[in-house]
């Protein structure tokens, strides 16, 4: 009888041991997520970003923390995620421009930061078309107008983007190819420091999502010429499509929510119930209404094929846009 008590007692612990791991794995987020921008500050994945971390915080119950980390047109944020710990503290609130990273660096004749294949698309909040914007008092009163001058002077006409390859470089070389036009790219840091150049009369032309272009078109301090989006944004009725003026160009500046690839898919499900809940809050939705931005949502299943769709189209652009001395 006493060998059998050591015996059941042993048993007992052989019981109790594996579940502790388990219940670790499961408690899953037990400290603060990181949300890396990899913009500035001012920028579309900012203003998408910050209201939707304020939500995520509320629904799992820890801080989401926003961290800046600008440079290189969105590849040293997206890097430091793609390569983080992938345990879903660490999140890549990022724009299409992160689809075009890796392969300007390879045109660029240098190792790639970050392969696409390090990152696992959590979804997908918003994606609104860009507005190519000239200051209030421009001489460019229609895109014909710009069109016009930029053949009797290629490459004097200039324009800010956010980085080289980034979002609004990508989309404006599209939209130069179509209209057989050569314009002068001079790249910034990011969406904030691009907006400021064109607001300060340092470049001619810039390229701005709806929500950035609205604001300052009512502050009397921007004109908007054309948007790259399938159809007239609500907001801007005024405003014509590329495709209506004649040029085949669509382009759609999105955001979306990344962790590293090897994410463990219980913290996965975790961080897209988040999300999915956090799109049909009331409370986000009014923070997007505000800036007027659509929310445009897309699990992860449906936004992996979407961003794989977007990026081999993006990728032919940058290839096309070459190597930049």
């Amino acid at each position: 009888m006493k060998s059998a008590i050591p015996f059941a007692l042993l048993a007992g612990l052989m019981l109790v041991a594996p579940a502790t791991p388990l219940l670790a794995q499961d408690a899953f987020p037990s400290k603060p997520i990181t949300m890396i921008i990899p913009f500035p500050p001012g920028g579309v994945a900012e203003l998408t970003g910050r209201p939707a971390s304020i939500i995520m915080a509320k629904l799992l119950k820890q801080p989401v923390v926003i961290v800046n980390r600008p440079g290189a047109g969105g590849a040293i944020g997206a890097a430091a995620v793609a390569t983080a710990k992938p345990d879903g503290y660490t999140l890549l609130m990022a724009l299409a421009s992160v689809s075009t990273n890796p392969e300007a660096d390879r045109v660029a004749g240098r190792a790639a930061a970050f392969e696409l294949s390090q990152l696992a698309p959590i979804a997908l909040l918003s994606a609104d078309p860009t507005i190519l914007m000239v200051r209030a008092d421009s001489p460019y009163k229609t895109l014909k107008d710009l069109v016009d001058d930029a053949k009797k002077r290629p490459d004097a006409i200039n324009y800010s983007s956010s980085g080289n390859y980034g979002t609004y470089h990508v989309a404006t070389e599209m939209f130069a190819n179509a209209a057989g036009i050569k314009m002068k790219h001079i790249p910034y840091a990011g969406g904030g420091p691009a907006l400021n150049a064109l607001l300060g009369g340092q470049v001619d032309a810039g390229l701005l999502g709806p929500s950035v272009a609205i604001a300052q078109i009512k502050a009397g301090k921007l004109r908007a010429l054309a948007s790259w989006g399938g159809k007239r944004i609500v907001s801007l009725p005024d405003v014509p499509t590329l495709k209506e003026l004649g040029y085949n160009v669509e382009y759609n500046i999105w955001s979306g929510l990344f962790a590293p690839a090897g994410t463990p898919e219980a913290v996965m499900k975790t961080l897209r119930d988040a999300v999915r809940q956090t799109a049909e809050d009331p409370e986000f939705k009014t923070a997007m209404a505000r800036i007027e931005t659509p929310i445009v949502y897309m699990d992860a299943p449906e936004f992996k094929k979407y961003w794989d769709d977007d990026a081999k189209r993006l990728i032919e652009v940058v290839r096309k846009i070459g190597k930049i001395e």
